[in-house]
């Protein structure tokens, strides 16, 4: 199971909408296939397991972080090819929550004569699940917020001018996260003042890159910046002008009006939509108003704080209108991991 939980995680951030499963066929103690979730969520992590094992699959046990799937959708139920390749014992981490699937897998399997265990790896297998199981139960994604923070506390210049604050070694880091998301979002301001590109530059997964999601409510939004072409999506207000819009969907973007208040976004009918387009892991790297909004709103699940050991002096807040006490002693979210990346430090929060 341990291993297939590592195979699960090849398909983070490129298996969606599907969840990043992985599969493990063993007989007489010998590992004889192993799977994950393909690109695009399909093929499926147990048919691909079960296809690498072959003949030997007959008589072995299939280990799955996740309940095979008992359902007819783009492709035929994981259930039946099990069945057909003659396995006779599955061990599945957790229940599938989706209500299609939701234990009839486990099912099927017992009524016809397969033995099945369910609850090994369960701890880890939620963890690696977390964006299926938001999906599925709250029709969002699984949002985790990323901050890096000056040891003063500071995420900007004054005048909200962009400053380099962490090391190259946590940088690498960010561009990891970003390839285990299916999509990372910012807000206008950022774009603005950062002209980023939010996308992968690691050497050899530049194609890992996750769908670029901006908010922005009035579509101010240059058609020149780095951000505009394929894979981005920008979130705009019901009255935003169409001319701005056309000439940003030129470059590729797609854009997509929601409903606001005051001028304002409404952020849960932005994860409604992203939700309903596939998408159940978001990363969030976005300004102090953004960053503190989503904390307002309740819809981190949760946090990488990265901190530099250096200070900044004058600047900005990280969270804007709100000490970084708010995140870091917020009854909601608790610290559950704390490494050195580099020089600086990376601190772990998730939803308590």
């Amino acid at each position: 199971m341990a291993l297939a939980l590592t195979l699960g995680r090849r398909g983070l951030g490129n298996a969606w909408p599907n969840p990043a499963v992985g599969a493990v066929v063993v007989k007489g103690g010998v590992i004889v296939g192993r799977g994950w979730t393909q690109p695009g969520g399909r093929p499926h992590a147990e048919v691909e397991a079960l296809r690498r094992a072959g003949p030997a699959a007959r008589g072995a046990t299939l280990y799955a972080t996740l309940e095979p799937c008992s359902h007819h959708g783009k492709t035929p139920p994981c259930v039946d090819a099990i069945m057909a390749a003659g396995v006779t014992r599955v061990v599945s981490a957790l229940e599938d929550p989706n209500p299609e699937i939701a234990g009839q897998g486990h099912a099927r399997l017992r009524q016809q004569g397969v033995a099945v265990d369910v609850g090994l790896g369960r701890e880890e297998a939620q963890r690696a699940h977390a964006g299926h199981f938001r999906r599925v139960r709250d029709n969002r994604p699984h949002v985790t917020l990323k901050l890096a923070v000056s040891a003063d506390g500071r995420a900007g210049l004054p005048g909200r001018r962009p400053a380099a604050i962490t090391g190259e070694v946590t940088r690498a880091r960010v561009h990891q996260m970003r390839a285990m998301h299916d999509a990372v979002l910012t807000g206008i301001g950022t774009v603005l003042a950062d002209d980023p590109q939010l996308n992968v530059r690691l050497s050899g997964m530049e194609a890992s890159s996750p769908v670029r999601v901006v908010v922005d409510s009035a579509l101010r939004m240059p058609s020149s910046a780095q951000i505009a072409g394929d894979k981005l999506w920008v979130f705009t207000g019901e009255g935003a002008s169409k001319q701005n819009e056309q000439a940003i969907a030129a470059r590729g973007a797609d854009v997509i009006r929601v409903a606001g208040a005051a001028g304002q976004i409404d952020l849960a009918a932005v994860l409604h939509a992203l939700s309903a387009r596939g998408i159940t892991r978001l990363m969030v790297e976005a300004g102090p108003i953004l960053s503190a909004a989503f904390l307002a709103a309740d819809l981190v699940d949760e946090v990488a704080l990265f901190r530099s050991p250096n200070a900044l002096g004058k600047g900005i807040d990280a969270l804007e209108g709100q000490p970084l006490t708010a995140l870091t002693q917020s009854p909601k979210l608790r610290l559950v991991e704390s490494e050195q990346v580099g020089p600086d430090t990376l601190q772990m929060f998730e939803r308590a």
